[in-house]
Protein backbone atom coordinates (compact mmCIF):
# COMPACT_ATOMS: atom_id res chain seq x y z
CA UNK A 1 0.00 0.00 0.00
CA UNK A 2 1.35 3.42 -0.97
CA UNK A 3 0.15 5.46 2.01
CA UNK A 4 1.99 8.51 0.73
CA UNK A 5 -0.17 8.55 -2.39
CA UNK A 6 -3.52 8.31 -0.63
CA UNK A 7 -2.81 9.92 2.75
CA UNK A 8 0.30 12.13 2.56
CA UNK A 9 -0.26 13.66 6.03
CA UNK A 10 -0.08 10.20 7.54
CA UNK A 11 3.02 9.22 5.58
CA UNK A 12 4.80 12.37 6.75
CA UNK A 13 3.85 11.74 10.38
CA UNK A 14 4.88 8.09 10.37
CA UNK A 15 8.53 9.04 9.92
CA UNK A 16 8.54 10.15 13.57
CA UNK A 17 6.25 7.49 15.02
CA UNK A 18 7.61 5.37 17.86
CA UNK A 19 5.29 2.46 17.05
CA UNK A 20 4.59 1.52 13.46
CA UNK A 21 1.99 -1.21 12.94
CA UNK A 22 2.53 -3.76 10.24
CA UNK A 23 0.17 -3.68 7.29
CA UNK A 24 -2.93 -5.66 8.22
CA UNK A 25 -2.26 -5.53 11.97
CA UNK A 26 -5.92 -4.73 12.58
CA UNK A 27 -7.36 -7.07 9.95
CA UNK A 28 -10.57 -8.68 11.18
CA UNK A 29 -10.85 -6.32 14.15
CA UNK A 30 -13.64 -3.85 14.87
CA UNK A 31 -13.03 -0.52 16.60
CA UNK A 32 -15.62 2.08 17.59
CA UNK A 33 -14.39 5.69 17.73
CA UNK A 34 -16.45 8.58 19.08
CA UNK A 35 -15.91 12.00 17.56
CA UNK A 36 -15.00 10.26 14.31
CA UNK A 37 -16.03 13.08 11.99
CA UNK A 38 -13.19 15.47 12.69
CA UNK A 39 -9.79 16.02 14.26
CA UNK A 40 -8.11 13.09 15.97
CA UNK A 41 -11.16 10.85 15.52
CA UNK A 42 -11.22 11.32 11.77
CA UNK A 43 -7.49 10.71 11.41
CA UNK A 44 -7.64 7.66 13.67
CA UNK A 45 -10.54 5.98 11.88
CA UNK A 46 -8.96 6.52 8.46
CA UNK A 47 -5.67 5.10 9.71
CA UNK A 48 -7.27 2.09 11.41
CA UNK A 49 -9.08 1.28 8.18
CA UNK A 50 -5.83 1.43 6.20
CA UNK A 51 -4.42 -1.14 8.62
CA UNK A 52 -7.42 -3.42 8.14
CA UNK A 53 -9.89 -2.54 10.91
CA UNK A 54 -13.64 -2.26 10.42
CA UNK A 55 -14.46 1.05 12.09
CA UNK A 56 -17.69 2.28 13.65
CA UNK A 57 -17.83 6.03 13.08
CA UNK A 58 -19.79 7.74 15.85
CA UNK A 59 -20.19 11.49 15.68
CA UNK A 60 -22.61 14.38 15.84
CA UNK A 61 -22.52 15.62 12.23
CA UNK A 62 -23.70 13.20 9.56
CA UNK A 63 -22.07 15.05 6.65
CA UNK A 64 -18.65 14.81 8.30
CA UNK A 65 -19.14 11.11 9.03
CA UNK A 66 -20.21 10.49 5.45
CA UNK A 67 -17.06 12.18 4.16
CA UNK A 68 -14.90 9.87 6.32
CA UNK A 69 -17.01 6.88 5.29
CA UNK A 70 -16.55 7.68 1.60
CA UNK A 71 -12.77 8.07 2.02
CA UNK A 72 -12.47 4.73 3.81
CA UNK A 73 -14.69 2.99 1.26
CA UNK A 74 -12.51 4.33 -1.55
CA UNK A 75 -9.12 3.55 -0.03
CA UNK A 76 -9.64 0.33 1.95
CA UNK A 77 -11.43 -2.99 1.75
CA UNK A 78 -12.99 -2.62 5.21
CA UNK A 79 -16.63 -2.12 6.25
CA UNK A 80 -17.14 1.24 7.96
CA UNK A 81 -20.44 1.97 9.68
CA UNK A 82 -21.83 5.43 10.44
CA UNK A 83 -23.61 6.15 13.74
CA UNK A 84 -24.84 9.77 13.91
CA UNK A 85 -25.19 10.55 17.60
CA UNK A 86 -25.11 13.70 19.73
CA UNK A 87 -23.59 12.42 22.97
CA UNK A 88 -25.33 15.19 24.88
CA UNK A 89 -28.56 13.26 24.30
CA UNK A 90 -27.29 9.68 24.51
CA UNK A 91 -29.48 7.48 26.69
CA UNK A 92 -29.43 3.84 27.73
CA UNK A 93 -31.86 2.73 25.02
CA UNK A 94 -29.88 4.28 22.16
CA UNK A 95 -26.62 2.90 23.59
CA UNK A 96 -28.10 -0.58 23.76
CA UNK A 97 -29.36 -0.21 20.19
CA UNK A 98 -25.82 0.69 19.16
CA UNK A 99 -24.45 -2.42 20.91
CA UNK A 100 -27.02 -4.55 19.08
CA UNK A 101 -26.04 -2.93 15.78
CA UNK A 102 -22.34 -3.62 16.30
CA UNK A 103 -23.04 -7.20 17.34
CA UNK A 104 -25.29 -7.79 14.36
CA UNK A 105 -22.94 -6.18 11.85
CA UNK A 106 -19.58 -7.50 13.08
CA UNK A 107 -20.18 -9.98 15.90
CA UNK A 108 -17.26 -8.51 17.84
CA UNK A 109 -15.76 -5.31 19.24
CA UNK A 110 -11.99 -5.18 19.74
CA UNK A 111 -11.58 -1.51 20.61
CA UNK A 112 -13.54 1.41 22.03
CA UNK A 113 -12.00 4.88 21.76
CA UNK A 114 -13.67 7.60 23.82
CA UNK A 115 -12.41 10.53 21.78
CA UNK A 116 -15.36 12.96 21.47
CA UNK A 117 -15.32 15.93 23.82
CA UNK A 118 -17.12 19.21 24.42
CA UNK A 119 -14.99 22.21 25.35
CA UNK A 120 -17.52 24.54 26.94
CA UNK A 121 -16.78 28.16 27.81
CA UNK A 122 -13.39 29.21 29.16
CA UNK A 123 -14.49 31.24 32.13
CA UNK A 124 -14.01 31.30 35.92
CA UNK A 125 -16.01 28.65 37.77
CA UNK A 126 -17.68 31.48 39.69
CA UNK A 127 -19.37 32.61 36.48
CA UNK A 128 -19.68 29.27 34.69
CA UNK A 129 -23.24 28.68 33.37
CA UNK A 130 -24.55 25.54 35.05
CA UNK A 131 -26.38 24.44 31.91
CA UNK A 132 -23.05 24.45 30.03
CA UNK A 133 -21.35 22.62 32.91
CA UNK A 134 -23.97 19.89 32.76
CA UNK A 135 -23.68 19.59 28.97
CA UNK A 136 -19.89 19.27 29.02
CA UNK A 137 -20.08 16.68 31.78
CA UNK A 138 -22.70 14.66 29.91
CA UNK A 139 -20.65 14.58 26.71
CA UNK A 140 -17.21 14.04 28.24
CA UNK A 141 -18.05 11.73 31.14
CA UNK A 142 -21.62 10.44 31.35
CA UNK A 143 -21.75 9.38 27.68
CA UNK A 144 -18.47 7.51 28.12
CA UNK A 145 -19.91 5.66 31.11
CA UNK A 146 -23.10 4.81 29.21
CA UNK A 147 -21.26 3.51 26.15
CA UNK A 148 -18.80 1.55 28.26
CA UNK A 149 -21.58 -0.10 30.26
CA UNK A 150 -23.49 -1.23 27.19
CA UNK A 151 -20.48 -2.27 25.12
CA UNK A 152 -18.53 -4.09 27.86
CA UNK A 153 -20.25 -7.46 27.27
CA UNK A 154 -19.26 -7.37 23.60
CA UNK A 155 -15.70 -6.29 24.43
CA UNK A 156 -15.46 -9.06 27.03
CA UNK A 157 -16.63 -11.70 24.56
CA UNK A 158 -14.00 -10.54 22.08
CA UNK A 159 -11.26 -10.45 24.70
CA UNK A 160 -11.97 -13.75 26.45
CA UNK A 161 -10.39 -16.20 23.96
CA UNK A 162 -6.92 -17.23 25.06
CA UNK A 163 -4.34 -14.66 24.03
CA UNK A 164 -6.89 -11.99 23.08
CA UNK A 165 -7.63 -8.67 24.77
CA UNK A 166 -10.07 -5.92 23.90
CA UNK A 167 -8.99 -2.34 24.50
CA UNK A 168 -10.70 0.79 25.83
CA UNK A 169 -8.84 4.06 25.26
CA UNK A 170 -9.83 7.42 26.75
CA UNK A 171 -8.50 10.56 25.08
CA UNK A 172 -7.56 12.83 27.97
CA UNK A 173 -5.96 16.27 28.27
CA UNK A 174 -3.18 18.12 30.05
CA UNK A 175 -5.81 20.04 32.04
CA UNK A 176 -7.30 16.73 33.14
CA UNK A 177 -4.06 15.95 34.95
CA UNK A 178 -3.09 19.41 36.19
CA UNK A 179 -5.95 21.87 36.70
CA UNK A 180 -5.70 25.23 35.02
CA UNK A 181 -7.69 28.42 35.50
CA UNK A 182 -10.73 29.00 33.26
CA UNK A 183 -10.92 25.44 31.93
CA UNK A 184 -13.90 24.72 34.17
CA UNK A 185 -16.07 21.75 33.27
CA UNK A 186 -13.71 20.53 30.57
CA UNK A 187 -10.84 20.11 33.05
CA UNK A 188 -13.08 18.71 35.79
CA UNK A 189 -14.66 16.18 33.43
CA UNK A 190 -11.26 15.07 32.14
CA UNK A 191 -10.07 14.53 35.73
CA UNK A 192 -13.17 12.38 36.17
CA UNK A 193 -12.36 10.46 32.99
CA UNK A 194 -8.91 9.66 34.38
CA UNK A 195 -10.57 8.32 37.52
CA UNK A 196 -13.04 6.31 35.49
CA UNK A 197 -10.15 4.78 33.53
CA UNK A 198 -8.43 3.71 36.75
CA UNK A 199 -11.62 2.24 38.22
CA UNK A 200 -12.38 0.26 35.05
CA UNK A 201 -8.81 -0.99 34.74
CA UNK A 202 -8.89 -2.24 38.32
CA UNK A 203 -12.28 -3.89 37.83
CA UNK A 204 -11.17 -5.71 34.67
CA UNK A 205 -7.58 -6.55 35.58
CA UNK A 206 -8.30 -10.03 36.97
CA UNK A 207 -10.35 -11.04 33.93
CA UNK A 208 -7.51 -10.40 31.50
CA UNK A 209 -10.06 -9.72 28.75
CA UNK A 210 -10.21 -5.91 28.60
CA UNK A 211 -7.42 -3.42 29.12
CA UNK A 212 -8.18 0.25 29.82
CA UNK A 213 -5.85 3.22 29.38
CA UNK A 214 -5.91 6.96 28.80
CA UNK A 215 -3.67 9.14 26.70
CA UNK A 216 -3.05 12.85 26.50
CA UNK A 217 -2.29 13.73 22.86
CA UNK A 218 -0.95 17.17 23.73
CA UNK A 219 -1.41 20.19 21.49
CA UNK A 220 -2.98 18.96 18.26
CA UNK A 221 -4.30 20.82 15.21
CA UNK A 222 -8.03 20.23 15.65
CA UNK A 223 -11.23 22.32 15.55
CA UNK A 224 -11.41 22.18 19.36
CA UNK A 225 -7.87 23.52 19.59
CA UNK A 226 -8.87 26.46 17.38
CA UNK A 227 -11.78 27.22 19.70
CA UNK A 228 -9.59 27.03 22.78
CA UNK A 229 -6.73 29.09 21.29
CA UNK A 230 -8.23 31.39 18.63
CA UNK A 231 -5.09 33.53 18.35
CA UNK A 232 -2.75 30.58 17.76
CA UNK A 233 -1.17 29.93 14.37
CA UNK A 234 -2.42 26.40 13.45
CA UNK A 235 0.76 25.79 11.44
CA UNK A 236 2.73 25.76 14.72
CA UNK A 237 0.67 22.84 16.10
CA UNK A 238 1.24 19.18 15.09
CA UNK A 239 -1.53 17.61 12.97
CA UNK A 240 -3.64 14.77 14.43
CA UNK A 241 -1.68 12.17 12.48
CA UNK A 242 1.46 13.01 14.48
CA UNK A 243 -0.16 11.63 17.68
CA UNK A 244 -1.68 8.41 16.37
CA UNK A 245 1.18 6.02 17.12
CA UNK A 246 0.20 5.80 20.79
CA UNK A 247 -3.49 5.28 19.94
CA UNK A 248 -2.58 2.48 17.55
CA UNK A 249 -0.23 0.88 20.05
CA UNK A 250 -2.87 0.81 22.82
CA UNK A 251 -5.43 -0.67 20.43
CA UNK A 252 -3.07 -3.32 19.07
CA UNK A 253 -1.94 -6.71 20.35
CA UNK A 254 1.48 -5.14 21.00
CA UNK A 255 0.00 -3.57 24.15
CA UNK A 256 -1.11 -6.86 25.66
CA UNK A 257 -1.09 -6.58 29.45
CA UNK A 258 -0.81 -2.77 29.42
CA UNK A 259 -3.69 -1.41 31.51
CA UNK A 260 -4.43 1.36 33.99
CA UNK A 261 -1.86 3.66 32.40
CA UNK A 262 -2.23 7.43 31.94
CA UNK A 263 0.13 8.05 29.03
CA UNK A 264 1.32 11.23 27.34
CA UNK A 265 1.81 11.10 23.58
CA UNK A 266 4.50 13.77 23.69
CA UNK A 267 6.75 12.04 26.19
CA UNK A 268 6.04 8.42 25.32
CA UNK A 269 9.21 6.49 24.51
CA UNK A 270 7.51 3.78 22.51
CA UNK A 271 6.69 0.16 23.40
CA UNK A 272 8.86 -1.48 26.10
Amino acid sequence: MDIGAIYPELAQAQVRWRHLPAEGDFAGKTVLVTGAGDGIGRALTKTLALYGADVVLLGKTRTKLEAVFDWIAEHSATKPVIVPCDLNFLDQDSAEALADQVRGEFGRLDGLVHNASALGPKTPVEHYPLSEWEMVTRVNLTAAVTLTQTLTPLLRETGQPKGAEASIVFTSSSVGRQGRAYWGAYAASKFAVEGLMQVLADEFVHEGAIRVNSLNPGATRTPMRRLAYPGEDPATVPPPEARLDLHLYLLSDAAKGVTGQALDARGWDGPP
